[in-house]
């Protein structure tokens, strides 16, 4: 572990390598990409919209704006939309909770909730759904006739039926046969019990970091999935910590940092002035491939953003595994105002049906025991942790189907850049959702229904994620396409593309 304090005339090293695209407007630059003709015009525009909206927003000293009456909602929510444990009377779970006992009561029924892989509530696809809304000889019937007779271990059938498969996919075509190519990898990888070999050697023959950091960009820039998450966060995070002198942030999943350019600069412009800022970095300690260097690299930038935009910035980088975080690495320091960011990273950690002491819940409860003013969540919208397989590999079938739908609204199919962006930014994940099991099978991602269960569980009340923000939010999207939805529900905000949601946000405190 190791710390750096970047401050403006404060004397530290300079790096002038770095890309300063990484700090401003955050937009692509395809003079270093791998894909020069590719542009977006609108992106400054719109991060300027989200800066400034931040910025105001800082400069307001009115108490956080609830969301307006006008909800959208698919059905009937499992709780009311409250910030607290007090909910609706008729509640099936939590009616009268101000007793003891009834709270003890609803606390074992939410226990009961989380560890029921099968809730209908929770709206995860079903097997028959997919079935019924697809042509009987589609790719996609084929694939989950792959799946269901792996998973019967009928594995004469089996091998028939992935050939057929094999031969009707392909990385450049339409968008279920892109994806069904590595679902076909994985579901081979599942047969022969090479799934957590082939998902090691995906991630340790990644490209070299800045070819990779280059696809990242290329994804970030035509899908809004990255953008929505950060801005919903750094939205809250902004409201949260408006008129706060000292601002800790505790990134479980620092990457590039790129995230907090944007906050930054908009904590930099507040009236009243800029406020010091301490941001602590954790990351998997493996994951070099990920960056140009390593989570050190990160406090280069960091500087950069300090010298560019006239603020006081600390970095301490933490490279250990989240589960494996203690409050003694966090120095957390009294007078500060503690920001929490899982940006698509706590469903990476395991939960009670892979480790009887339920890392994953444990971690929200540590969090918690540190009195956050605000602790952000951006995760994908899809139920893999304990559906069963068949189950998951619909699932999952359906999850990448939308997202590879929006890539290729985009990007033409015969882009050697799009292929890069698959293969090297969803490939792997798809693989380890189908091939691995148990602790192998890092990528558990659960629906939002059930984190808003783990954080009410951990004590956490829902913090309103910003009106100014979601209104940008939703300007963003009409420059992409008019196809991707954003619905408000539950006191989070999903993003979806067409009929489905693919990412949650929410903020809790």
């Amino acid at each position: 572990m190791d710390s750096h304090y970047f401050g403006y005339n404060v004397t530290g090293p300079t790096f002038s390598s770095i890309p300063t695209r990484l700090f401003k407007s955050l937009k692509f630059d395809s003079r270093n990409s791998p894909n020069p003709s590719f542009s977006t015009p609108y992106n400054t525009e719109i991060e300027s919209q989200i800066q400034q909206t931040m910025a105001d927003n800082l400069s307001e000293s009115t108490p956080s704006s609830n969301y307006n009456g006008n909800l959208h909602q698919s059905r009937p929510s499992i709780f009311s939309r409250q910030n607290s444990l007090s909910v609706c009377s008729n509640d099936p779970f939590l009616q009268n909770v101000n007793s003891n006992q009834n709270i003890r009561q609803a606390l074992l029924n939410l226990e009961s909730v989380l560890m029921d892989p099968d809730d209908d509530r929770l709206e995860s696809t079903s097997v028959d759904f997919v079935l019924k809304t697809t042509p009987p000889h589609s790719l996609k019937h084929l694939l989950i006739a792959c799946a269901r007779a792996l998973s019967e271990n009928k594995l004469v059938e089996f091998d028939k039926l992935v050939e057929q498969a094999r031969a009707s996919v392909s990385i450049t075509g339409e968008p279920i046969q892109r994806l069904g190519a590595y679902m076909v990898e994985g579901l081979i990888a599942r047969k022969e019990f090479s799934g957590t070999n082939i998902y090691h050697t995906l991630k340790c023959n990644m490209p070299p970091g800045k070819e990779l950091l280059s696809y990242m960009h290329i994804l970030y820039e035509i899908c809004p999935y990255l953008k929505f998450g950060y801005m919903a966060a750094n939205g809250a995070i902004a409201e949260a910590c408006k008129n706060e002198d000292y601002i800790h942030i505790v990134d479980f999943q620092i990457a590039q940092g790129t995230q907090w350019a944007t906050l930054l600069q908009a904590l930099a412009s507040r009236p009243s002035g800029a406020p010091r800022v301490r941001i602590t970095g954790i990351d998997d300690p493996v994951s070099k491939y990920a960056r140009e260097e390593n989570i050190f690299a990160v406090g280069k930038r960091l500087a950069e953003i300090s010298k560019t935009f006239n603020i006081s910035v600390e970095f301490h980088a933490v490279p250990v595994f989240a589960l494996d975080i203690t409050r003694e690495m966090l120095d957390i320091r009294p007078g500060e105002a503690l920001a929490v960011n899982f940006a698509l990273q706590l469903h990476h950690t395991p939960d009670e049906s892979v480790d009887v002491s339920n890392p994953r819940d444990g971690l929200l409860r540590m969090v918690k025991s540190l009195s956050p003013k605000v602790v952000t969540l951006v995760e994908q919208e899809s139920n893999t942790n304990t559906a069963p397989f068949v189950q998951r590999f619909v699932e999952s079938l359906d999850f990448y189907s939308a997202m590879f739908e929006s890539i290729d609204a985009t990007m033409p199919r015969d882009r050697k850049e799009r292929i890069n962006v698959e293969q090297h930014c969803l490939a792997r994940d798809i693989v380890n959702i189908i091939a691995c099991e148990g602790k192998e099978r890092v990528e558990r991602h659960e629906l939002f229904g059930k984190w808003r269960l783990r954080f009410i569980m951990a004590g956490f009340r829902q913090f309103p994620l910003s009106t100014y923000v979601n209104s940008v939010i939703r300007g963003l999207l009409r420059c992409y396409s008019e196809h991707y939805t954003l619905l408000e529900k539950d006191g989070g905000m999903l993003l979806g593309w067409k009929d489905r949601n693919l990412i949650s946000a929410s903020a809790w405190h």
